[in-house]
Order: C-alpha cells, then sequence, then structure tokens
C-alpha cells in the first residue's frame, strides 16, 4: 500500500475528493497516512471525520523543518491540496519527484508567487481569457514551475464573473486530481 501526505491550507475539498477517489478505487493500492495544514482549517476536520491522522504545524520561518520531521520516511507522494505555503529550496530538493500540487489555471499562465485562488481568476478575467482551466504539476523550487502532469480545460463565457470561472475550475481540479495521483503512484 502506498502512502500519501496531504498537505491543506483550507475547507479541504480537494482532500475530500481524493479520500473518496481511494475509496472508490480510481486511486489504486493506496492510503493517506497523513494530513498536515499550516493554519486551523476545516481540511483537518474532513481528515479527523475519515479516521486518517492530521496534524497542525503553524507557518512560520521553521515550518519545513518541522514539516519534515512529521512525514513518515516511507511516504510515496506528497499532495498539496489548497495549500497556500511556499515550501523551502531544501524540503523540494528532498522530495523532488515524489510531490505534486493542483494550481487554478493553465500553467504556465497566471502561475507564480501571489497567484493563488480568486487572485488567478480575477486575473484571468481581466485578461479576457476565453479559457481557463487547472494543473497538477510537479513541485520544484520554483513556484508553480515543475513538469505538467495533467491539465483540464474550462471555457470562460464573456459574461462569467471570477467567481463563475473559479465554480468551473474547480469542477475541472476534482476531474483531474485524482487521475494524476494515479498516474505519478501507480505509472
Amino acid at each position: 500500500m502506498k502512502k500519501i501526505v496531504i498537505l491543506v491550507s483550507g475547507s479541504g475539498t480537494n482532500l475530500q475528493r481524493i479520500i473518496k477517489a481511494i475509496a472508490d478505487k480510481e486511486i489504486q493500492n493506496a492510503e493517506i497516512s497523513l494530513v498536515v495544514a499550516d493554519r486551523d482549517c476545516y481540511g483537518l476536520k474532513r481528515a479527523e471525520d475519515a479516521g486518517i491522522p492530521f496534524q497542525l504545524i503553524k507557518r512560520g520561518k521553521d515550518f519545513c523543518q518541522k514539516l519534515d520531521t512529521v512525514i513518515p520516511e516511507d511516504t510515496s507522494l506528497i499532495v498539496l491540496a489548497g495549500f497556500l505555503s511556499v515550501l523551502t529550496q531544501e524540503f523540494c530538493e528532498k522530495w523532488e519527484g515524489k510531490m505534486i500540487n493542483v494550481h487554478p489555471s493553465l500553467l504556465p499562465k497566471f502561475g507564480g508567487k501571489g497567484m493563488w485562488g480568486m487572485h488567478v481568476h480575477n486575473a484571468v478575467k481581466e485578461a479576457g481569457e476565453t479559457e481557463s482551466g487547472a494543473t497538477v504539476h510537479f513541485v520544484t523550487t520554483g513556484v508553480d514551475e515543475g513538469e505538467v502532469i495533467l491539465q483540464g480545460k474550462i471555457t470562460v463565457e464573456e459574461n462569467d464573473t471570477p467567481e463563475d470561472i473559479a465554480g468551473k475550475v474547480h469542477q475541472i481540479e476534482y476531474d483531474i486530481f485524482p487521475l494524476a495521483i494515479e498516474k505519478v503512484l501507480n505509472k
């Protein structure tokens, strides 16, 4: 059984989708061994409700050092699911090729530092884009610069608000995140 550690910062809807995907065997031969949050958030409650061990490690300059001490050495994959903290170079290099993230745009567009959540969807709307989507990519030391694993697209209609775009993109995340995890874990 391959062990997954999931990092969260918010409500944990992608965490919930991954829990379901494992239960439904969309993701084979895997279990979530730990959920770690960098702030008090509903994602921790989702982990608790599912009987998954969880830990809160508050953001700070020693966050990655503390995080590294709680991640089991036999972890097959670290999944950033709505995780907002930037990880250190040392941490990224240690887990290179074993850490993935979902980003709410079609990278390389609208990625990088400060581009998260509604910041992305506002930028997509302001740029007059006709499509957006989600990208699952490997995590590297460069923010949102890792190799793309999978992307899913949505059409941005002229009268879509940034909130409309966010809703459509979130649905795409639900579709592609389990596929990308399965692809990386069981290739």
